[in-house]
């Protein structure tokens, strides 16, 4: 396979599953010995990217994933997405707030024979706590 359909695949994953909701693309893509790296989403397979996905819809139901960058080599796309979305789900447990969110994301995606073998994912997962209101923000200094 060639970078570009790595590429495409890789926004594809983004657009249907993580926007959308349409989780029947993560059988397309994902094989079925893919490692789920990223923290609080390890796994193996379909099923793990599906867990993330699905969990991530659940807390934020309106979700938008856009990607801002790409990078690729034959086998690895690296890049960078910004997450949107509304805290109408609850996170960590606690009831929904109703806030927005805005955050950047890196992922790093590994590809076998057209199919996604790794993934990597690094969020800015305390940016979106506290703009949700799930954790204080840093008090600013004055001037």
């Amino acid at each position: 396979m060639t970078s570009e359909s790595n590429i495409a695949s890789v926004r594809r994953l983004l657009a249907e599953a993580f926007s959308h909701g349409e989780y029947a693309v993560i059988d397309e893509i994902v094989a079925p010995d893919c490692v789920e790296h990223q923290n609080g989403s390890q796994g193996i397979g379909p099923e793990a990217v599906r867990r993330t996905a699905s969990g991530l819809r659940a807390s934020f139901p309106d979700l938008q994933l856009e990607v801002q960058d790409v990078v690729a080599t034959e086998d690895t796309v690296w890049v960078r997405v910004r997450g949107r979305g509304t805290d109408t789900g609850g996170v960590t447990g606690r009831a929904p707030s109703g806030r927005a969110f805005e955050i950047d994301i890196i992922d790093v995606v590994r590809f076998r024979d057209g199919k996604m073998v790794d993934h990597w994912g690094v969020a800015d997962r305390l940016g979106m706590l506290q703009q949700v209101g799930a954790m204080p923000a840093p008090r600013q200094r004055a001037a």
